[in-house]
């Protein structure tokens, strides 16, 4: 017997939570790692901080934008129900194909094997160097193990309710806040050095890459300096990617219509304002040479270890176990949303639709723990951070141009709230982000390229269910 519940999502997120979820799953190791590739690309520090800055600024205006969407369509599926409505069902489709087999699955696998990879810090067995089955084509080492137990526990704590997952997600995010302010506190009390600071900003606007192989910087101007910049905004851009999660929680949030704009601008200018300082921090800790060719790009195990001395590795390793934890929690809670609404609309498998005893799209959940499962154990995920960013950007490319294609559809429809700036802000981050897609493309074809292929193999088969129907 099913009572009423079981097919009603329940309205239990208040807007602390609905912040707490969009700077939870935005912040996860990136913020860590990337800057040392970036510095690399773009050899100085006023274009790192400048790409930091415009990523921050671009994700507020996409994120503001959200908002007038979000308000229209207080849904469960959020950014799928926005694309399905200004495009039609095989464009939605194609959203869901790509966010179920590229965007959140491949994304949770990065950040599950971020966490084994700084574990292995506090329990070394964890490390990937630890092999378990070595069969030719196949090595199944320990950190992949380590990633995909995490993911299932994950995925059973939100399957026996929001309310546990909220908690431990508020919960998890304000130590994660915390502790990266203190990094960034304690980085400028303990460790900032005046003779570090000016010879980083000397020459800060001089462009240069690095040459791994011999350590020396060979200055670059004109498509290779264009080229470094996009090689550099994939770094940025991946750590800031997934606020839109509360998008896809909408049914679950008290007031809509008002707090899922809110948390969109709330947690975006949280993140953009602490990524920032932690790059401004970085500056004036680490020589830029140092930043570059940190070991195994850990940039911010590397200031920790000025910072702290030797106890810093294990601070470090702490701090973003406990960040890709909570990040991935909001990926996995958000992500199923998707599934399930994509399945009333009869575009995915039928079970997905189906709420268990606690309200809660438990076979969404468990179908997306076993690909991103799958994706841990193909050990591509360095790869995978490329082309996760292309189909994103491309999708947010197409949702914000949606306001505008909405606004001639349906010009009479309720609007709450208006985005921020239009039509100029949401342009300018149409025009950018094309630039940059277009770029990435030409510049990163190999990973970027199987993206936007296993994107398009999405439309056979949105015709071939068509015609099974």
């Amino acid at each position: 017997m099913q009572d009423h519940s079981q097919d009603h999502f329940k309205r239990e997120l208040g807007l602390l939570d609905g912040t707490m979820l969009v700077v939870g799953s935005m912040i996860g190791s990136g913020i860590f790692i990337v800057s040392s590739d970036m510095v690399r690309q773009v050899g100085s520090a006023g274009w790192l901080i400048a790409i930091w800055i415009i990523t921050a600024l671009l994700t507020i205006i996409a994120a503001v934008s959200y908002g007038e969407l979000s308000a229209m369509f207080p849904k469960a599926g959020g950014q799928y129900v926005y694309i399905k409505e200004a495009y039609g069902k095989l464009i939605g489709f194609l959203y869901g194909w790509s966010f179920f087999a590229v965007i959140q699955t491949g994304t949770i696998a990065a950040v599950g094997v971020a966490f084994s990879k700084f574990a292995a810090y506090i329990f070394p067995s964890f490390s990937d160097e630890n092999i378990l089955i070595n069969l030719g084509g196949f090595v199944l080492n320990a950190a992949q193990i380590v990633s995909i137990i995490t993911i299932i526990l994950l995925t059973y704590i939100n399957s026996r309710g929001v309310k546990n997952s909220k908690i431990m997600q508020t919960v998890l995010t304000v130590i994660k806040i915390s502790s990266l302010l203190g990094l960034i506190i304690f980085g400028f009390i303990l460790a900032a050095k005046a003779e570090i600071w000016n010879a980083n900003w000397t020459d800060a606007w001089v462009s240069k890459s690095l040459d791994v192989n011999t350590g020396s910087w060979l200055p670059i101007s004109g498509t290779a300096l264009l080229s470094g910049f996009v090689a550099a905004f994939v770094g940025s851009q991946f750590s800031s990617v997934a606020w839109e999660g509360v998008t896809f929680i909408a049914e679950e949030i008290k007031n809509p219509k008002r707090n899922v704009g809110l948390s969109l601008f709330l947690g975006t200018l949280i993140v953009g304002v602490i990524y920032t300082m932690a790059n401004v921090m970085f500056i004036a800790v680490l020589p830029l040479q140092d930043i570059a060719t940190a070991k195994s790009d850990r940039v911010g195990v590397v200031a920790s270890q000025v910072i702290f001395g030797d106890i810093g590795t294990i601070i470090i390793a702490l701090m973003i176990m406990i960040s890709t934890f909570a990040c991935n929690n909001g990926l996995i809670m958000a992500g199923a949303r998707v599934y399930y609404t994509m399945a009333k609309d009869g575009l995915f498998f039928k079970k997905a639709a189906n709420l268990n005893d606690a309200s809660v799209p438990a076979w969404a959940l468990w179908a997306q723990c076993i690909w991103a499962s799958a994706l841990c154990l193909t050990g591509k995920y360095g790869a995978l951070l490329d082309f996760v960013v292309i189909v994103v950007l491309i999708f947010y490319i197409l949702t914000i141009y949606g306001i505008f294609i909405l606004r001639k559809k349906m010009p009479d429809a309720e609007r709450p709230y208006k985005a921020f700036g239009y039509p100029f802000l949401p342009m300018l981050f149409i025009v950018i982000s094309s630039i940059i897609s277009i770029t990435l493309l030409v510049t990163k074809t190999s990973t970027c390229g199987w993206g936007v292929f296993i994107m398009l193999i999405g439309i056979p088969v949105y015709y071939l269910t068509k015609q099974k129907e």
